[in-house]
């Protein structure tokens, strides 16, 4: 059987990345004009200019491979392709335009409806959260392994200000030890995978570009992304929606957190 590398796409989508990160970071030093594209979905000039080099980057290496991005158009098209980037040039939006440094840069590449690239870039950080099939999940040059945690009421579970703020996540709060806000999808899924947080839940639909790569770092660093009636997604989908209830970590945890979802 041939083992593919995806060495090259891996530096690549680093690059892409980095660059969209130096875009966020010169708009961050200055006025962050936004406005609504659609219901409570905000976007800013660094979305888009931030977009623009991601997708330039990755049409200069790989020509003939669509992208899915929250900033461009789709089309019916791109469903029938088998290496799809799925991008989200800056996820946690409303976080940057709120000065809140919980935003990223997330960019996966899938083949046949699997992740087999992801980049989670944190310009207010630097830090680049990165891995591809086989290849593990890394920061820099340490190796990321999720949380060896096995009892939830011991856990720290990452979540969503908004849907901590609509009471969306009221119900898990005696099965953890704490519940801890951050901004991103993307780096929450990202944190998950380097173990600075137990596990991941989300109670609101969520789009493939929100996901897909740290879907991908979590499953590198050892651990399970799932939707819990349909288990693992397979992407590039007609409709990139999933479907809450989330989860994502150790796999224990994770079939812990679904056996509680069944009973209620």
């Amino acid at each position: 059987m041939t083992v593919v590398s995806y060495e090259r796409e891996l530096a690549v989508a680093r690059e892409a990345a980095l660059a969209a990160g130096e875009i966020i970071a010169r708009y961050a030093a200055g006025p962050r004009e936004s406005w609504d594209k659609a219901e409570d979905s905000p976007v800013t000039h660094a979305d888009l200019e931030a977009n623009e080099a991601i997708a330039s980057c990755l049409a200069a290496a790989f020509p003939e491979d669509w992208i899915l991005s929250e900033e461009t158009a789709d089309s019916p098209e791109r469903a029938e392709r088998e290496r799809v980037w799925i991008i989200d040039p800056l996820d946690g939006t409303k976080e940057f335009i709120q000065g809140i440094p919980e935003y990223a840069v997330s960019i996966a590449l899938v083949v046949a409806g699997t992740p087999v690239v992801g980049v989670v870039y944190q310009p207010p950080t630097g830090e680049c959260f990165a891995g591809a099939s086989g290849l593990g999940a890394w920061l820099g040059e340490q190796r990321l392994h999720v949380s060896q945690a096995t009892d939830l009421s011991h856990s720290v579970m990452l979540s969503s200000r908004t849907e901590m703020g609509r009471g969306q996540v009221d119900r898990f709060r005696d099965w953890f030890a704490e519940i801890r806000p951050v901004g991103s999808v993307a780096l929450k899924l990202a944190l998950t995978a380097a173990a600075r947080g137990d596990v991941w839940i989300s109670m609101a639909p969520k789009s493939e570009w929100d996901v897909c790569a740290g879907h991908l770092l979590v499953r590198e660093a050892g651990g399970v992304f799932l939707t819990l009636k349909e288990g693992e997604r397979r992407y590039n989908q007609a409709d990139v929606l999933l479907q809450p209830v989330m989860a994502a970590g150790p796999a224990q945890l994770v079939h812990q957190i679904a056996q509680r979802n069944e009973q209620g």
